[in-house]
């Protein structure tokens, strides 16, 4: 079956609006026989693929009862559905991992992630991020405690159903986080996690010297409906890619990691030796 086109905030957009819909308890065809909608339409507008108007979203997110700041949510996301890429910065300055990065991981069945000096996030104990937490630069604006409940909460997203592949710098194993006993825990968890048979890690050893990728992380989600896009986050923004030579090129970079890391069992061979 081809992929559909379909970009992230259009998705983002459309599942918002499938749950405005879902909470009136009607189905599709009541919805689209009251506004005089084809149900098509209606069906195009919830898997994120436009073919309505802005006035139209609004008549659609009145009738559906929406509460105004998520019509205001909705509608900017709907100005955004024709662009390449998308680009997040919130208001509070902390990237909104818990509603578009998990709603898009939900959809991938690949999700393949590089990190460069962490613990990739999906991956890190409670205590590895209070570390990192007490060693950044704070806002009083947050609470750091629900980001980190927040985080945690994406583990429930790790299912047989679909693959999970980490490729590790040597060095972000290192990086001491917390003290030997946080560090200990860390590489414990990390090994557990290895164990299970739809998640692999693999680490870039620092004896390789330069490697692929030196600019930063970034993570690749695959779906099988549709194309692949990019998600890179940094401190105050987060970035999902999706025009073609971002994708080329990034494709490029996990194929020479692919050849730079080393392979499952010794990679555990590996942070097996550096357990403090």
């Amino acid at each position: 079956m081809p992929r559909r086109t379909s970009s992230v905030v259009g998705r983002e957009f459309g599942n918002g609006v499938r749950a405005a819909i879902d909470q009136t308890r009607m189905t599709h065809r009541k919805i689209a026989q009251m506004l005089d909608w084809d149900e098509s339409k209606l069906s195009d507008v919830v898997r994120g693929k436009g073919g309505v108007t802005e006035t139209e979203v609004l008549q659609l997110l009145a009738f559906c009862r929406v509460p105004p700041a998520e019509v205001k949510r909705l509608i900017a996301l709907y100005r955004e559905t024709r662009e390449n890429g998308y680009l997040k910065i919130p208001e509070n300055g902390v990237p909104d991992l818990v509603r578009s990065l998990v709603e898009q991981e939900r959809e991938a069945s690949v999700i393949t992630v590089w990190s460069m000096n962490l613990v990739p996030g999906r991956l890190q104990t409670a205590d590895y991020m209070r570390a990192m937490v007490a060693g950044a630069v704070r806002s009083k604006d947050v609470d750091y405690e629900e980001v980190i409940a927040a985080r945690l909460a994406r583990r429930e997203l790790f299912h047989w159903s679909r693959d999970f592949v980490f490729l590790i710098h040597e060095q972000a194993l290192r990086l001491p986080m917390g003290g030997p006993e946080v560090m200990r825990d860390q590489l414990l968890h990390l090994l557990a996690m290895a164990q299970r048979s739809y998640i692999t890690v693999r680490v870039v050893p620092i004896a390789n010297g330069a490697h692929a990728w030196i600019s930063g992380s970034f993570m690749r989600l695959e779906y099988d409906k549709f194309e692949p896009v990019i998600y890179l986050e940094g401190e105050s923004s987060s970035l999902f890619l999706e025009d073609k030579t971002s994708l080329a090129k990034y494709a490029e970079v996990l194929k020479l990691l692919d050849r730079q890391a080393l392979d499952a069992e010794q990679s555990k061979e590996l942070i097996n030796s550096i357990l403090p």
